[in-house]
């Protein structure tokens, strides 16, 4: 990769080294080269790859990039299992202390997940809009039960202390969970320090042309389709049902509705590359505003 040129990393100096950047831009092939080079490890931030039931929906490293470099933190946690910032935040600080003189290369998507790592919890990000918009949704068209039934099952602990006649605030608790992947009562209670200081290690953003992502996108999408995609969303189908985080993985309900016989194959993928596309644009859109003090790389 002509990207990794640009990287001058002096463990003695860098042993962290932090990779964000949109799905489809090349984040996992440079940290394979980098980790390689230096004898490193690389540890996941992205939200949907902690998952065990999705590999090749979610681009997870192969089973042979795993034996080729020690991995941390991929298809760990069971798709029926809640999994929140705060359990990967403690899964992370353990992991920087187990590998303290390795060259740590920290991996992702998910920008929450870089922003809560390198500036604490402060405050409760805004809320998205299209979280907003799916609540007022749900709430016209099953009522406040079905948001009490989300909370029960994966956020218990703001559930249990809920005032369940208090509608507004149920929907505020909702609208939390689904937008940062954290319960209410964790952001209130869970204060902690940044666990990574931005001077101390290298951070870095790959910046990609939106013609270049958009035809990364298409390509990672057949090959996806060629390694087994659909058997794989046949396998999980009952996932998708679960209203938890691992049936959020893109493209997996839609293409899910092709097995089903509901939609052409045509449509399917058309459709996962417009999903597809606007994670990509959510992605950079934070990358953009939140992450200030970070090094942009031009993929090229």
């Amino acid at each position: 990769m002509p990207l990794l040129n640009e990287f001058e990393i002096n463990p003695d100096h860098h042993n962290t080294v932090l990779i964000a950047g949109p799905t489809a831009s090349g984040k996992s092939g440079l940290a394979m080269e980098i980790a390689d080079k230096h004898d490193g490890i690389i540890i996941n931030a992205d939200s949907l790859q902690v998952y065990e039931c999705w590999r090749i929906l979610t681009s997870r490293p192969s089973p042979e990039d795993e034996k080729t470099v020690p991995h941390f933190l991929y298809g760990h946690v069971p798709c029926h299992q809640p999994y929140s910032i705060s359990q990967w935040l403690d899964e992370i600080h353990k992991l920087l202390k187990e590998h303290k003189d390795v060259l740590k290369l920290i991996v992702g998507g998910t920008g929450l997940y870089f922003t809560t790592l390198t500036k604490g919890f402060a405050s409760i990000p805004d809320i998205n809009e299209e979280t907003r918009l799916k609540s007022e949704e749900l709430l016209r068209e099953n009522g406040i039960e079905r948001l009490l039934l989300d909370l029960k099952n994966n956020d218990p602990s703001t559930y249990n202390n809920l005032d369940k006649h208090n509608p507004r605030r149920i929907q505020r608790a909702w609208e939390v969970l689904q937008s940062t992947g954290m319960g209410l009562s964790s952001w209130f209670e869970y204060n902690r320090e940044p666990l990574v200081k931005l001077d101390q290690v290298l951070p870095v953003v790959l910046d990609i042309d939106k013609s270049r992502l958009e035809k990364n996108i298409k390509l990672r999408l057949d090959l996806m389709l060629k390694s087994g995609a659909l058997d794989e969303c046949r396998r999980n189908v009952s996932i998708l049902d679960m209203n938890n985080s691992a049936g959020k993985a893109i493209g997996a309900k839609v293409l899910s509705e092709f097995t089903k016989g509901n939609l052409t194959l045509e449509d399917a993928k058309y459709k996962t590359l417009v999903e597809t596309r606007q994670y990509a644009k959510r992605q950079r859109t934070w990358f953009r505003n939140k992450m200030t003090g970070w090094e942009w790389k031009h993929v090229p």
